[in-house]
């Protein structure tokens, strides 16, 4: 998953996420090497991954499907890595690879951290080109506009960036990480903190979101994207599994409503896979769930139910469109839809 992730250290007291290691940009100018260019690079992703789907709800919100590849690796890793069992003979069909281990070896033979997804290749190399999941999205949002779709919305518009980054700094701190400070934590002090971090930060959104549609401005932004994420994997997984359970999302009348909002928009919903997110963590985090048992629970057909949210207002999309029908390889399996 993100940086540290599918290699956490259970003996530590405290979860400490790692940084990304690899943190080449592709942009419009090339300046590290890695110049924009459609059908060059492929996206390697997990499903049950929290960093590496805000890439793809950013891909699709921009209509970059026809421009930068899509790989979705097995929920379930082993010690060698994510691998690509959902394609035929476990093989990716772009890259040729059984690991995304391999893309990182051909890119360095010593390297900290393991291997983690949001993965972005270089598809005539093979090469690894970056893990770095707090830039990949700003990036394609900012530095891939020559290959959007018509009415692609602005995900980060230039008048919004200082508020976009401070809201995005605090979900990030006390939500993304914190539900993962929360359950890892070896000690009750640590546990404690974390998890009394993230319930003050949801009573601060909740108030935030009370009276506006979405975080920052009257449009969907980087900073929805990034904190659905945490949202749409919070009574699935988060509540339980990591015991940040003092309430569910579903309990909070403002939260749950913006959480249906999204994710019955065009690009966020369509995108979440919620067999591949349980089986994830309830099988590979085995130092929290020994015995590997996947629940059977939440429901989760409420995410489809009404949520009246337009009722404050907004355009979800500005002066775009939303984008068009999941592309048929892309969608997601019956068993992992709401």
């Amino acid at each position: 998953m993100g940086v540290g992730e599918g290699n956490e250290e259970y003996g530590r007291r405290e979860f400490q996420r790692s940084r990304s290691h690899f943190t080449d940009r592709v942009t419009a100018d090339g300046r590290d090497g890695w110049p924009v260019e459609a059908g060059r690079y492929r996206l390697v992703v997990s499903r049950a991954c929290p960093w590496a789907s805000r890439g793809v709800i950013s891909r699709r919100l921009l209509g970059l499907e026809n421009a930068l590849s899509l790989a979705i690796a097995d929920p379930v890793q082993d010690d060698r890595s994510w691998r690509f069992t959902l394609d035929p003979d476990g093989r990716d069909p772009v890259l040729g690879i059984r690991f995304l281990k391999e893309a990182y070896d051909a890119r360095a033979t010593d390297y900290p951290d393991g291997v983690s997804v949001p993965a972005l290749v270089d598809v005539p190399s093979g090469k690894l080109v970056s893990n770095d999941y707090q830039r990949l999205t700003l990036d394609l949002a900012t530095e891939w506009t020559a290959l959007h779709r018509e009415g692609a919305p602005d995900l980060y518009p230039v008048a919004l960036r200082d508020e976009i980054d401070t809201v995005m700094a605090e979900v990030y701190e006390d939500v993304n990480n914190g539900v993962y400070r929360a359950g890892f934590a070896t000690g009750q002090k640590p546990y404690e903190e974390a998890c009394a971090g993230v319930f003050r930060r949801f009573q601060a959104l909740s108030e935030r979101l009370a009276r506006r549609r979405y975080l920052v401005g009257d449009t969907i932004t980087e900073a929805d994207i990034r904190l659905f994420t945490t949202l749409v994997r919070f009574d699935a997984v988060y509540h339980g599994h990591f015991k940040c359970n003092l309430w569910k999302l579903a309990e909070d009348r403002v939260l749950w409503a913006y959480a249906r909002d999204l994710f019955q928009t065009p690009g966020f919903g369509d995108t979440v896979d919620f067999d591949h997110i349980k089986r994830h963590y309830h099988q590979v985090h085995t130092g929290i769930n020994p015995t590997g048992i996947v629940p059977l629970g939440p429901d989760t057909s409420g995410w489809l139910t009404p949520h009246h949210r337009e009722e404050l207002g907004g355009r979800p999309f500005g002066d775009g469109t939303p984008p068009g029908p999941v592309p048929g390889p892309e969608a997601v399996p019956p068993t992992g839809r709401a």
